[in-house]
Formats: structure tokens, C-alpha cells, sequence
């Protein structure tokens, strides 16, 4: 007599319940990508996960064919494939810069987390030896700091002064000329500078984070970042780079690299799902938020994440050649 096989089913159903809740938030944030939205909490937040929305998203769909559900598997799977497709890099793989190489040079872009990191930060440019750095969370203290250790190989600066969060300055070899600031609550310094013989607009970008009831803050201060680069599209060399608070998964950040034609030096040295932030917490860095993003008048030849002591971000080290174009 063969054994009574109702009990199967109550486990069926439990299991086919657990596979939909695996797939309703990867579902969610997914649909949002496809979608192009970022506009309300929490989908920001959640979109820094999505690489990793294939873990529960696979999970449900091995529970969804043990339980024997067509539908519910069919949903999974196009979840998973989904997922998959955009974690694949965003943009083109090269730029298209011409011309003999002008000037070889490294910009290192660093978040120094209220000023914590300035003496790991200042070692780490004695040793590399960038001649742009990017320095986000740097107030007062910190940028004289920075000019009493760096003075002599990096005598030019642009500043956006502020204590905490709110300074933010550009240390450079090559000469600057300052550029009006773009309006944020945090610092946001610019300058152009005569590099290789092509005047090159620098930009520092640190916008606010989409936390929640600030998420239209974060998404007005990356849209002001979009126009500038809008604005020096056809302008000749731009680098623009900072913490951005912003992965490519999120719509305002890959609006900016359209916006300008700009590209992210990672993403063309084939580190584009590199994460920068969190260090220092209890889950290991996740999400790539720290960028350099450049016009097509250069070309990347590395980069590199280093670790800085005392700060929750890892610096971004790129190797570029500027191009002496047309």
C-alpha cells in the first residue's frame, strides 16, 4: 500500500510562499531599475544591494521548482536574469580620445570622513604620488593639514571651507584657476587647469546621501552635478570626481554620466563593481559610490581602491593619459 502523500502538499505551499517572499524585494528594486526611478524611500537604499538580489532571487527560484511552481519559477527566473543583465557594467568599455598623449598623470579620490583620515590620506599621496586629489569631508583643520604635508608637491588648491562634512578641497601639481562652486549643502569645489597643453575643467562631486526624508535633496544636488556636466559636454577635458553617493544602479548618477559623455575611469579599467563604502562596519564594503568619472579625451590606463586608516570610504586611485584630441 503506498504511503499517503497529502502532507507533501501543506510543505509545497509553505515552500512556494517562501520562494514569493525571496523574490518580492529583488521583484521591487529590479522594477524600479528597469524603470529608471529613484525617487522615494527605499528604493535608493535598495538599489545599492542590487548586485546581491541574485542570491535571494536564485534562492526562490530553486524553492519555486521544488515546490512545482510553474508560474511562481518563471517569475523568479526572468527576476534572476534580469538582476543579472544590470549588473553588468553601465556604458561603453573605452573612450574615444585621439591625438597623441599630452600629459600621463593620477587623480586620487578620497572621502576622509570628517577629517579623520587626513594623515592616512596625505602617506598615501606621498607614496602614489597623484598629482589631483580629491578630498571630500575636509574642513578647515584638515586642509591645513593637507597644505603643511603637501605643500611642496601640491602648492594649488581650490577650497569650499566648512567644518565636517562640509569642506571639500582640490590639491594639485599643475597651476588652477578657481571655478564658482556648485551649490550644495556639502562642498563641491571646481577649477580649470592648463594640463599638457589643454585647459582641463576639474570638479569635486559630494552630493548628499539618499537617506530617508532627504532623498529629493540628494536627487536636486546630483541633478546640479548632471548640469554641470551637460554644460562642459563639448568643452574640452573633464574630470569629475568624489563620493557621488550614488552607484551606477541609481538613475540621477547614470544620468550624469550621459549628460556629459562621461565615463567612469573603474568601469574602463574593468573595476566597475568595485565597492568603496562601507569600511569599517560589521558587512564589508557592498557598494561602489566613490568615482572618477572622465571625458573622452582620456584614456585609462589602471585603478586602483586603496585602503585609508579612520575612514568609511576607500580612496579611488586613477591612472590616466590625456589625449591631445582632434
Amino acid at each position: 500500500m503506498p504511503e499517503p502523500t497529502a502532507p507533501v502538499r501543506p510543505r509545497q505551499r509553505t515552500i512556494a510562499w517562501a520562494a514569493g517572499l525571496l523574490v518580492a524585494v529583488p521583484t521591487l528594486v529590479t522594477g524600479c531599475r528597469l524603470l529608471g526611478t529613484d525617487a522615494f524611500t527605499p528604493v535608493p537604499q535598495l538599489l545599492s544591494f542590487l548586485p546581491w538580489l541574485t542570491l535571494p532571487a536564485g534562492l526562490a527560484l530553486l524553492l519555486a521548482v521544488i515546490a512545482r511552481r510553474r508560474l511562481l519559477a518563471g517569475w523568479a527566473a526572468l527576476v534572476v536574469a534580469v538582476t543579472a543583465w544590470f549588473v553588468l557594467p553601465y556604458g561603453p568599455d573605452t573612450t574615444t580620445a585621439r591625438g597623441p598623449v599630452v600629459e600621463r598623470l593620477r587623480v586620487l579620490t578620497a572621502n576622509v570622513e570628517f577629517g579623520q583620515a587626513t594623515e592616512a590620506l596625505a602617506e598615501a599621496v606621498r607614496r602614489e604620488r597623484p598629482q589631483l586629489v580629491y578630498v571630500s569631508e575636509c574642513g578647515p583643520s584638515c586642509v591645513r593639514t593637507l597644505t603643511a604635508a603637501l605643500g611642496t608637491s601640491h602648492p594649488h588648491r581650490a577650497v569650499v571651507g566648512g567644518e565636517g562634512s562640509r569642506g571639500s578641497v582640490i590639491l594639485s601639481a599643475y597651476p588652477l584657476t578657481a571655478r564658482p562652486a556648485i551649490p550644495a549643502v556639502m562642498g563641491m569645489p571646481g577649477a580649470t587647469s592648463r594640463i599638457g597643453g589643454r585647459t582641463v575643467e576639474l570638479r569635486l562631486s559630494h552630493p548628499l546621501p539618499p537617506i530617508p526624508r532627504q532623498v529629493h535633496l540628494w536627487k536636486r544636488e546630483l541633478g546640479r552635478v548632471e548640469d554641470f556636466a551637460a554644460a562642459h559636454r563639448d568643452d574640452g577635458p573633464v574630470i569629475l570626481a568624489g563620493d557621488f553617493n550614488a552607484s551606477q544602479d541609481h538613475a540621477a548618477f547614470r544620468s550624469v554620466l550621459d549628460a556629459g559623455r562621461l565615463h567612469d575611469a573603474a568601469r574602463l579599467a574593468g573595476g566597475a563593481r568595485t565597492p568603496t563604502w562601507p569600511r569599517e562596519a560589521r558587512l564589508p564594503p557592498y557598494v561602489q559610490i566613490d568615482h572618477v568619472l572622465v571625458s573622452d579625451d582620456f584614456r585609462v590606463r589602471g585603478v586602483r581602491f586603496l585602503d585609508l586608516a579612520e575612514t568609511d570610504h576607500r580612496a579611488v586611485l586613477a591612472e590616466l593619459d590625456l589625449h591631445a584630441g582632434r
